[in-house]
């Protein structure tokens, strides 16, 4: 398929050409809505985002983009990867499919934080047009937990693609992250979209008692990034506080907590979670852990390193040198 955009020679034009042929390349540039092509006919206004984007592929589009409902990448997450590596939004699809990959984007999240979700996105392009996001299926229509996935430099998300109506991420793990102004962020995190998070959980923190704290904080390195261990959940070895130990007012202000820092995530999804964390009584099964040392930036106790972990849950969140977090309960 032939590239919707011409490729880019940075020097020859202006930085402002440029950062502008991203932010279209990245499905992310205000498109007008338009009207679905032949390829889109058989799209209705009854059906969800992903559905009318899979209808609107051609047969070469679906081909590549239509993995196996059980392939091995649909448990994977990274904090830099491409789902269909060689099939890019600025190079494979349509203008009128960018689009709609754009509104099934924004519609994962808050509609307060949508913008900054857009932002963080084409600031990790870090102004080069290779690093534009993937995206592709599992499974095709006819399967139940049919997928639509959205992946690039600090992002994965995911969503049933049958429903506009969340159901907690599609049940798989998903990533955000990003460095707002310098690999190596400031204690502040000055810029960054999610370290409202950290202070949400610093907040946690400073509810406890001494004992607790004392107990939540532990003198070893948080889980491993690699891939095939950061989102893996474990039954034994969870460091820090468990939530057992937590008063019944301090399990109301974790939960709590937990629901806030999701906050910027489609409201159906932060409900399908909590309502599943709350159902199954999961929180006496957490341990909540953070960390010092090389993990808190500063040395100001304010903690930008921390694990939300068990046997059915894990929520990794690790600020140094930048934020990268990991989120992971089948809902």
């Amino acid at each position: 398929m032939k590239s919707i955009l011409p490729l880019i020679d940075h020097r020859a034009g202006s930085r402002r050409d440029f950062i502008r042929a991203l932010g279209a390349s990245a499905a992310l540039a205000a498109f007008p809505r338009a009207r679905l092509g032949a390829a889109g006919a058989a799209a209705t206004a009854t059906d969800s985002l992903p559905m009318q984007f899979f209808k609107s592929l051609s047969e070469e589009q679906r081909a590549k983009i239509c993995l196996p409902v059980d392939h091995p990448k649909r448990q994977y997450v990274s904090n830099w990867w491409y789902i269909c590596p060689e099939e890019r939004l600025h190079t494979f699809y349509t203008r009128e499919q960018q689009d709609l990959v754009k509104q099934i984007f924004e519609s994962l999240h808050h509609p307060d934080h949508r913008e900054k979700m857009n932002w963080q996105v084409e600031k990790d392009l870090m102004g080069d047009i290779k690093n534009t996001p993937s995206v592709g299926f599992f499974g095709t229509p006819e399967d139940r937990d049919f997928e639509f996935l959205y992946t690039g430099h600090h992002v994965t998300r995911r969503c049933n693609a049958h429903s506009d109506r969340g159901q907690g991420f599609g049940g798989a793990p998903i990533f955000y992250g990003n460095f707002a102004k310098a690999f190596r962020e400031t204690k502040d995190h000055e810029g960054n979209p999610f370290w409202y998070q950290g202070l949400l959980f610093n907040e946690f923190y400073q509810a406890l008692d001494g004992p607790q704290q004392d107990r939540i904080l532990v003198s070893r390195e948080p889980r491993s990034e690699k891939p095939a261990e950061v989102i893996a959940k474990r039954k034994t070895d969870l460091p820090g506080l468990s939530g057992a130990d937590l008063s019944r007012d301090q399990q109301a202000k974790l939960l709590d907590t937990m629901r806030r820092m999701l906050v910027c995530f489609r409201p159906d999804d932060v409900a399908a979670t909590m309502k599943t964390i709350e159902e199954k009584k999961l929180v006496e099964r957490l341990f909540i852990s953070c960390y010092d040392g090389p993990f808190d930036i500063g040395g100001d106790q304010v903690w930008d390193t921390w694990q939300i972990e068990g046997p059915e849950l894990v929520w990794y969140f690790r600020g140094v040198p930048h934020i990268h977090a990991y989120f992971h309960l089948a809902a």
